[in-house]
């Protein structure tokens, strides 16, 4: 499975801890890498999710590898509950995935002209469809809060004036000229921000966490493992929230109401604090730069 190399690979494997005769979910299957790793590590299990065919067609030649040790479906992660119970650790790489990012047909990156595509699944809405639709207001506030761009009315504005809009090379340059021409003294690329926020709302990427979250913590077994690797701010505070808000106990009250005991704790934190990449990972692979990796165990109920 050349071409992709999983982030904080070991670290991953070190979370999870496979054991023989385990069951696992590799939720974001892409290239195979963990769960190569996981098949490698003891004689277990693994099902692999992955919403993108192009994976799941690649994934064959470790089906064939494997044999009934791996499974591979083709959906969304969030739907893993009707995929299987009973896990003994999921894992998430959240984001695109390199093989994604590296093929101008997709439409997921500037570096080289491409239609404005970004669906993961290859179904449903385009970035073209959006940005050739979408009023200013929905515009704006996507790449705004997905983005977390200043600009995002300015860039909204520009697009508008813009359309038809239909290949990526061409809405990073209307992006760019909108940003003006101090933004590109910035380390990152004016266009950056914008092509994460389209990114995000055609895939639905936020919501997709939040649902995928509650699937795991439905199916895994006590003392399973979740394993969470995420890229930006706004999918890593929804699982620091997450884990926080199902591993604490503290009790709740206020000096006008009684204390009310709070639910019993459903994961113990094995990082509480996020783990990031080596400094060696990092010269082997810049684009773990912003990788972090949080992870707890179900406790029994």
């Amino acid at each position: 499975m050349s071409g992709h190399l999983p982030v904080m690979l070991n670290e991953v494997i070190e979370a999870l801890a496979p054991r023989a005769g385990a069951s696992y979910i590799d939720g974001t299957f892409g290239g195979g890498g963990y769960t190569t790793a996981i098949l490698e590590a003891a004689d277990c299990k693994v099902l692999g999710i992955d919403r993108d065919p192009a994976a799941i067609a690649r994934g064959q030649a470790l089906v064939d590898r494997f044999g009934g040790r791996l499974t591979l479906v083709q959906g969304e992660f969030s739907r893993m509950d009707e995929f299987a119970q009973d896990s003994d650790g999921i894992v998430l790489d959240l984001g695109v995935s390199s093989f994604q990012f590296d093929q101008p047909e997709r439409g997921f990156s500037f570096r080289e002209d491409g239609p404005l595509d970004m669906r993961m699944s290859l179904s449903g809405e385009t970035a073209a469809d959006f940005v050739n639709t979408a009023g200013h207001s929905e515009l704006a506030s996507v790449i705004a809060r997905h983005g977390e761009e200043k600009n995002a009315r300015r860039i909204a504005s520009a697009i508008i004036a813009a359309r038809p809009i239909t290949g990526t090379a061409q809405l990073a340059a209307i992006v760019s000229e909108a940003q003006g021409p101090g933004a590109l003294r910035f380390a990152i690329h004016p266009a950056t921000r914008t092509f994460q926020a389209l990114r995000i709302h055609v895939n639905d990427e936020l919501g997709e966490l939040e649902r995928g979250l509650d699937a795991a913590l439905t199916i895994l077994k006590p003392q399973g493992r979740l394993v969470v690797v995420s890229f930006h701010s706004l999918e890593d505070r929804i699982v620091k929230q997450f884990l926080s808000s199902h591993s604490s106990a503290a009790p709740r009250g206020s000096r006008h109401a009684p204390i009310v005991a709070a639910p019993k704790p459903e994961f113990e934190l094995l990082t509480t604090r996020p783990r990031t990449p080596s400094a060696e990972e990092l010269g082997i692979n810049p684009r773990a730069r912003s990788a972090k990796l949080r992870a707890g165990v179900k406790l029994a109920a």
